[in-house]
């Protein structure tokens, strides 16, 4: 006796599995892995390994990350081979349990192939880099900070979720409520690759909590996102090309937090460019990290100079506030879409609590489509 599975073709469902496995195993090309783990291996056990804690931290996070990949994907392989074995002997036995038990597994194991095949798309210059994002109010005044406020904790309550490495370098805080800026890094592999498609103005739509008439209010922010500099990078920026200035850190509503003037703001002269930093402890800690903020955007610059490609790594660093690229909408509906891919969802509280991977999924698959199709366009001009 052979038992049906009603709308479901196995042989189907396990054959497009292995069709995607062995695509990814192709494009993450597992013996320049294994090589890569081989010299990381070599790296991290180096006597000297701590004396340079930032690159100790950068080569056990590759390492970590490259190991994890090739335990995925064995692990994938294994599965597959099981949900086979599984399905096979459920039809012999004519075990109904069985088989919705593979029917389950490999559905399953269909998301994880989608979610390693992210991977195989996060193939840009930088993408492999850690980030660096900024968060900017725009129109609609303290909603508007509000709202850059309630962006800042949604990227990283996102961050904790992933368990990558994140850390606030510098905030200014509204008047108000909210905050007129904020700086963080994510310091994790891969991180600008996913977090780049993140670029861009995000609106919020609701009833606003700071109007006593309770009326509806349309609000701005805009976030870009830079790769992390690299020593190989070779950013030069002359002192005579920048301004420093200094004065005190400064917490929620303008509070003093101390009396030195510790904080630092970088103005880039032939760009007008501007960081400040304000969130370490010492003036020389707050001025290194805002040279390093510098010289991403700075990199980011130049690499859209050399490709002649506009938003191509950060977006439109200055966002133009009628591009915008997702919708929060809390009145008089629930709905966050994202107008470029179409994807959107109804749980909005997720969202701002973190849940964002669907979006970002659908951002890094549309940007290979779109980088896809210029590619075609190129070759046929």
């Amino acid at each position: 006796m052979v038992v049906m599975m009603a709308d479901f073709d196995f042989s189907q469902a396990i054959g497009e599995a292995r069709t995607k496995y062995e695509s990814i195993a192709e494009a993450l090309n597992i013996e320049r892995l294994k090589s890569e783990i081989s010299d990381l291996e070599q790296q991290a056990a180096a006597p000297g390994l701590w004396d340079d804690p930032e690159n100790a931290q950068k080569v056990t996070s590759r390492l970590s990350a490259s190991q994890a990949q090739i335990k995925k994907l064995e692990s994938l392989e294994s599965r597959l081979d099981d949900a086979e074995t599984l399905f096979e002997l459920g039809q012999e036995e004519a075990d109904a349990d069985s088989l919705a038990e593979a029917r389950s597994e490999v559905d399953e194991i269909q998301k994880d192939l989608d979610e390693m095949e992210i991977q195989t798309l996060l193939d840009g210059e930088y993408d492999s880099r850690s980030a660096v994002v900024t968060i900017r109010s725009g129109a609609g005044g303290v909603d508007a900070a509000d709202f850059a406020q309630m962006l800042l904790r949604m990227y990283l309550r996102w961050a904790e979720r992933d368990g990558y490495k994140a850390k606030v370098m510098d905030t200014s805080y509204a008047e108000e409520a909210g905050i007129k800026s904020a700086t963080f890094q994510v310091n994790a592999p891969y991180a600008y690759g996913r977090l780049s498609v993140e670029g861009g103005t995000h609106r919020l739509v609701r009833i606003s909590p700071f109007d006593n008439q309770g009326r509806r209010q349309t609000s701005f922010a805009a976030v870009e996102v830079v790769p992390l500099v690299e020593e190989t990078d070779h950013i030069d920026i002359p002192d005579s090309d920048i301004r420093v200035d200094t004065y005190c850190s400064s917490g929620p509503g303008g509070q003093g937090v101390n009396t030195t003037y510790s904080a630092v703001r970088i103005t880039h002269l032939p760009t007008n460019t501007v960081v400040t930093m304000q969130d370490e402890r010492s003036q020389i800690q707050n001025r290194a990290a805002a040279m390093a903020v510098l010289q991403s955007r700075l990199l980011v610059m130049r690499h859209e100079a050399e490709a002649q490609k506009k938003k191509e790594l950060a977006g439109d660093i200055k966002a133009s506030w009628g591009d915008q690229m997702r919708s929060y909408v809390l009145h008089p509906y629930q709905m966050v879409k994202d107008l470029r891919t179409g994807y959107e969802t109804s749980q909005t509280q997720a969202v701002f609590d973190g849940d964002i991977d669907g979006f970002i999924d659908a951002g890094i698959r549309w940007r290979h489509e779109q980088r896809r199709e210029e590619t075609e366009e190129a070759e046929k001009s």
